[in-house]
């Protein structure tokens, strides 16, 4: 067993064992039938929130955990200063979608030109070293570390955790992966523009803007999709409209570095068969693959401006099938352009289908790996009253039954940004603006905007305990207590005082960072590996690293 930290593989390795474990040991269970004040509030702040900070459990249970829910469904009532002092750090924020264009354009030609260079160099003798070092490329690679390091801040030091919560839930069920061509560039205004204004508004404001969002056109490849035949304009010297394929210029060489320029030839089915299967119906909504096909007819021309207009949303209507289109059986006359895609769109966010499975991912999210049907016709029935309004349908989550039901209770575990993003926050730690926290998240196996496929991050727990998965965890969690936290600064003095004590101790870890939740397993376990070291800050620092890495911290 791989030693972990200065304390030795033989004691820690113990604990990871346990650890494994944590597959064959039952799920938590209260032995009330009830939620006391503090179970709710611990209950709350677990899945509303990314987990309590020193306080927020006393502070919730005696202000009332649903008046605390009533607030984070209201974030923008919520003083949120010190995440924005904190962001005030982060460069990328000061980038317009236009400054972050000519930036990769400006490292798509210094790429270029070294490329050139080495080809050149590699007539004369053995070829150059192929890194691309670049001062564009190394800027351009900062900031997309500052967008992953951005939401691991964000989700650790701000006030509006649900907000948070939910930017982070829409952002991988409308996923977009950030390492395809212009995604690299088009992210940000994604995540800032169209994601983080609606993750609490109506759902089918959130479905259009992510169909027009350049990062989404670009990723499933709609830009390019066009009616067969048509055949774009061009304006000629004297100022005549011409139709010669060999003028048009699309876009696609701005994109993508070395690939030429040709016409788009027909449209792209790769939206319209992710907007139905993933983004509304689901894949037992009920469509067919004329359906897929009707979609993909009715969103030919949603494209983008290449980067030097900034990579903005364009409809082009010389690329638009004006046909007749029909899907799921209602029709769509002839002759429109535009907005048969808007009304489609607005079509499938009020279609039960799409009530039923978003509703579903959602609860499955907040209240359980295999949702209750309960929880799920709740959330439902209240997408339906309130014409998909996101925040009566979480109303509706957290104010079922089965979201307090005890069986329900520390039966989710944690994905790595939740298992990083909580122990930070248990800890009280205070991330800086570096991309390192967003670093261990990814070496935990969930690097931020980078799951390649439409279906974003799993939600179950299976796809995310393996042995190798939990020895990363308690080597992150051992850093953590051993102040070697990358990216964040961490005062354990403030958080447990170092005490030769060994049950006061434990005790003091159960209280402050497991808000009392360790179970006998645990303390037992730590209780032993504590027994051979003497000195009160290393046993403090096991102590703390044990039980974050621990099973119970595990879940939530």
């Amino acid at each position: 067993m791989k030693a972990v930290g200065r304390y030795g593989g033989q004691a820690v390795g113990l604990m990871v064992a346990s650890t494994i474990a944590l597959t064959a040991i039952p799920p938590y269970r209260l032995t009330a039938q009830v939620l006391s004040p503090r179970d709710s509030a611990v209950h709350a702040l677990n899945r509303l929130a990314y987990g309590p900070r020193p306080g927020d459990v006393d502070r919730v249970a005696q202000g009332g955990v649903m008046t605390w829910i009533e607030q984070q469904l209201a974030p923008e009532r919520i003083d949120d200063a010190r995440l924005a002092e904190r962001e005030r750090r982060f460069d990328l924020l000061s980038y317009s979608r236009d400054d972050l264009a000519r930036l990769y354009l400006d490292a798509q030609r210094a790429r270029r030109e070294r490329q050139q260079a080495q080809r050149a160099d590699s007539m004369m003798g053995p070829p150059a070293d192929q890194a691309d070092q670049s001062p564009e490329r190394l800027r351009a690679r900062r900031l997309a570390g500052e967008l992953q390091e951005l939401a691991v801040v964000r989700a650790a030091l701000s006030e509006r955790q649900l907000q948070e919560v939910m930017v982070d839930f829409w952002t991988n069920h409308f996923n977009v992966f950030l390492g395809k061509g212009a995604d690299r560039f088009l992210m940000p205004s994604y995540i800032e523009e169209t994601i983080r204004p609606r993750a609490l508004g109506k759902f089918s404001d959130l479905l259009i803007a992510t169909a027009r969002s350049p990062a989404m056109l670009f990723y499933l490849d709609n830009w390019e999709s066009v009616a067969p035949g048509s055949q774009p304009p061009f304006q000629t010297r004297n100022g005549e409209l011409g139709t010669r394929n060999t003028l048009f210029r699309l876009p696609r060489s701005a994109f993508r570095v070395g690939s030429a320029n040709r016409m788009p030839k027909g449209i792209n089915e790769n939206y319209a068969r992710e907007l139905l299967e993933l983004h509304t119906l689901g894949v037992d909504g009920g469509y067919t693959q004329q359906d897929v096909i009707a979609v993909a007819r009715i969103f030919t021309g949603w494209s983008i401006a290449p980067p030097p207009r900034g990579g903005g949303f364009e409809f082009h209507d010389w690329a638009h099938d004006r046909g007749a289109k029909t899907v799921l059986g209602v029709a769509f006359p002839p002759g429109h352009g535009e907005d048969e895609a808007v009304r489609l769109l607005a079509l499938l966010a009020n279609s039960p289908a799409t009530m039923h499975h978003v509703s579903r991912q959602l609860c499955a999210r907040f209240v359980a790996d295999d949702p209750p049907d309960g929880c799920v016709d709740a959330a439902a029935a209240a997408w339906q009253r309130s014409g998909g309004d996101i925040r009566e349908v979480l109303r509706a989550i957290f104010r079922s039954p089965d979201f307090w039901a005890p069986q329900n209770v520390r039966a989710k575990v944690k994905t790595p940004l939740e298992f990083v993003v909580s122990a930070a926050r248990a800890v009280g730690a205070d991330p800086d603006s570096t991309a390192r926290l967003a670093q261990v998240v990814a070496r935990l196996g969930e690097p931020l905007y980078l799951h390649v496929a439409p279906d974003g991050y799993a939600e179950r727990q299976e796809d995310w305990l393996n042995s190798g998965a939990l020895l990363a965890r308690m080597n992150a969690a051992v850093a953590i207590a051993a102040g070697r936290l990358p990216g964040a600064a961490v005062d354990l003095d403030a958080l447990v005082p170092a005490t030769a004590d060994k049950d006061s101790l434990i005790a003091a870890v159960n209280d402050r960072l497991l808000a009392g939740t360790m179970s006998e397993h645990t303390k037992t376990v730590i209780r032993d590996q504590l027994s051979d070291i003497s000195d009160p800050k290393q046993a403090r620092a096991l102590a703390i690293g044990l039980a974050l890495g621990g099973p119970d911290f595990q879940r939530q």
